[in-house]
């Protein structure tokens, strides 16, 4: 599946910290480990200097990763014609017909990790509720079948 190449603010300052840590911080203290473990010789036997370059590589492979996908984003920010309506960066709170309810915030795919309150723009659910206003029902495909839900309230902030 194509990722939609759409960010919060907040989302890429999180993306550009991680690259941020990851190679100022923790490959160079990796990269000391692998070094001090092939000082100790043979290292077709040497569990930690095997360990520590299987991790320099992940963190390479993270590192090019983060470069390449934080140029091609493009941020979006809140617009006061926005408001009132379901759009990229909306906090959202939902309820079905059997009183279940939900909230979260529609944001990009790079930032949904880690957060249960996060949905991608490109979900199911995230796409039915696109321009929708508080009062209006709709429907989302479910692995269990249809389900009808009601927008009961949008905000573009957290409080």
């Amino acid at each position: 599946m194509l990722k939609t190449n759409l960010i919060t603010a907040e989302g890429l300052q999180k993306l550009k910290e991680e690259l941020d840590y990851l190679w100022r911080e923790y490959r160079p203290e990796i990269t000391k480990k692998v070094a001090w473990a092939a000082s100790l010789g043979d290292r077709s036997e040497n569990a930690d200097y095997k360990e520590n370059k299987r991790v320099l590589r992940q963190i390479d492979s993270r590192v090019r990763y983060l470069r390449k996908r934080i140029e091609s984003l493009k941020v979006v920010s809140y617009s006061p014609q926005q408001e009132g309506r379901a759009f990229f960066g909306a906090w959202v709170e939902i309820e079905a017909i059997d009183g279940h309810r939900k909230r979260f915030r529609i944001v990009g795919p790079d930032e949904i990790y880690g957060r249960n309150d996060y949905i991608s723009i490109d979900s199911p659910m995230a796409r039915a509720l696109l321009k929708k206003e508080v009062g209006d029902e709709f429907e989302v495909t479910t692995p269990s079948g249809q389900k009808t839900w009601c927008v009961i309230d949008i905000r573009y902030n957290n409080d």
